[in-house]
């Protein structure tokens, strides 16, 4: 996108027409699509657009898209899951461990009854 602004302005600049730094700033601030008015409020509350270079602007502007990036691709990551598949199929050893199990948490519960 900067790179597409950069072009128009230059050419504008050919024109003769040209616009201080200030305006340029502005644009690119209103030009922004909706997700990004957070972004664009804490620019405008923290800093002074008039003496805003147009590079620490898109410095600013690149470093927020990397960092949604990322929250993204967290988010991603935290949604998959790993399911296991289940089998019906029981052995008398794992009978033997369950019966083996319960009997130990009574033995404990009787245990600490007392």
């Amino acid at each position: 996108m900067f790179s597409r602004f950069t072009t128009i302005i230059n050419s504008l600049k050919n024109l003769g027409k040209s616009y201080p730094n200030q305006e340029l700033v502005r644009k690119i601030l209103r030009c922004l699509p909706k997700s990004w008015i957070p972004k664009v409020k804490a620019i405008e509350e923290a800093k002074d657009l008039s003496t805003l270079p147009l590079e620490q602007l898109l410095g600013s502007l690149m470093t927020h898209e990397t960092t949604m990036k990322n929250h993204e691709n967290v988010e991603v990551k935290k949604k998959k899951s790993i399911a296991f598949k289940a089998s019906k199929e029981e052995s008398e050893s794992d009978e033997d461990g369950d019966v083996a199990l319960i009997t130990s948490q009574f033995k404990r519960f009787l245990k600490n009854r007392k």
